[in-house]
This record gives C-alpha cells, structure tokens and sequence, in this order.
C-alpha cells in the first residue's frame, strides 16, 4: 500500500466513523481509553490519526498533542474537526528519541502503508518506561466474519482498505520490539449492523459477550509498555579478604607459664 493509497484508505475510514456503527465504536474506545490514560502521569503525550477520537482527554500531562497527516475538514453534520498540531507522515515521526511519555494509536496500523515501520518509530520516541495504546478491529469476530464475506460479495461491512490485524499478531510485532503488552481490552459484541435500531437492539451482547465469548469482541485495546533492558558493568572481582581466626597459644607455652609461676 502506498502513501496515495493509504490517504484514501483513511478518507474512507473518516465516512465510516461517521455511520452507527462507527459511532458505536467510537463510544466504546473513547471510555476505554478515558480509564486507561487517568492514571498515567508523564510530560508528554501524542495521539497519531482518528481526530474523531479525543484518546488523551482524560490524561493530565502538561503537554498533549494531536498529529494527522493532514489537517480534517468539518464533518458532515458541520461539527468542527479537532486541531491538528502536527501533520506528519506516520513513518516518520518528527521527534527527538526517547522525547514521549505517551502514544495512543487508534486504528493507525491497520491502514499505514508501513505499519513494522510506523512501530518502530513509535518505539523510537517513546522514553524507556513510556507508554503505547493500540485501537484494532478484531478479525475473529463476528464483524471479521462479515468483512471476509462482504470481500467476497463485493459489500464489505468495514472499509475495504484496511488490513486488519489480529490481536495476538499485534502482541507479537510488540514483543519483537521489546514492548511488553501490560493489559488488552475487548469490545462491541453486537452483531454487524447498519442501522442505529439494529444496533440498540443487539445492546445486551455487549454484557454476554463480555462474559461468555470475551475473545469475539469487533474492537481490541493493547496497551503496552516500553522496556529497556539493564545494563551490567563488567569489572574485576574484587574479594573481601576472609577474617584470619587468632593464633592460638602453643601448650607447650603454656605449661612453661605455669612452671615459672
């Protein structure tokens, strides 16, 4: 996928973010992310992609910033779109290394043209310690189900663009990276509908699905953290000497002493 590609693809991700389903979607995300980012404490935090999801809302860093590659028009309803304070090419991001406390990625990977890449830098930037969030579409879920189909019938449920990634892959390019994945979330059990009214309706599958086919969710939330491997100083091996026992008095010193008195 090349950057021309990858710029539509994200085009046709902005109109369905605006559909139920999307919005469904979004509602989900945004509290999971509100209760994830609460608590973690730093300088400095990015979110990369999806303007339509404010991901560092909740979080209180000093500084925070939203990155896109370009800047967003309103939506169709006239709502203004959010700020963008940096436009950038995800595979390069233009940060000094180990400058980041915190970077949230909502649905980025699944339409970068170089998603191993758009990683890689993110590892890069992030201080050792610091702290990545990852938003997905599951595709072992019933809405994966109903992609694979609708790519064959021509009428896909989710933007044809996107490749989607699942989660123990994701954990896996992670770990190659030395990004232990510290917690992951699952969401939106309802089936793949269209329409609001459908959508309402499926609203219990949220709570069964959560507790009986919890892996089945249509969206996943990693969240992982940078680790950085200790250092070991090689030096020479200093030994304690050992404590010498004192010399015993010699018996025939001894018996000598008590001859003379």
């Amino acid at each position: 996928m090349d950057s021309a590609a990858s710029d539509q693809s994200i085009i046709a991700l902005d109109g369905w973010l605006q559909t139920p389903a999307g919005i469904y979607v979004r509602a989900w995300e945004q509290a999971c992310l509100d209760n994830l980012t609460a608590d973690i404490f730093g300088y400095n935090a990015l979110q990369i992609g999806m303007p339509q999801l404010d991901a560092l809302a909740a979080n209180r860093m000093p500084r925070k910033w939203l990155a896109d590659t370009r800047v967003r028009p309103p939506a169709a309803d006239g709502t203004p779109a959010r700020q963008v304070a940096v436009t950038l090419d995800y595979a390069e991001l233009p940060f000094a290394s180990q400058s980041l406390d915190l970077v949230v990625l909502p649905h980025v990977l699944e339409f970068a043209a170089e998603p191993h890449q758009v990683l890689r830098e993110v590892e890069r930037v992030l201080i050792p310690e610091g702290q990545l969030i990852i938003c997905g579409f599951n595709p072992t879920s019933l809405w994966g189900a109903r992609q694979a189909l609708g790519r064959v019938t021509g009428s896909p449920f989710l933007p044809r663009e996107g490749e989607f990634i699942s989660m123990p892959r994701m954990k896996d390019w992670l770990k190659l990276l030395n990004m232990g994945a510290s917690q992951s979330y699952l969401g939106c059990y309802a089936p793949a509908c269209r329409t609001e009214k459908w959508l309402h309706r499926s609203a219990f599958m949220d709570n069964a699905g959560a507790r009986w086919w919890p892996y089945l969710g249509a969206v996943y939330i990693v969240q992982a953290i940078k680790r950085v491997k200790g250092m070991h100083l090689i030096g020479p091996a200093w030994t304690k000497k050992t404590a010498q026992a004192p010399t015993g008095v010699p018996v025939t010193n001894k018996r000598r002493e008590q001859q003379d008195g």
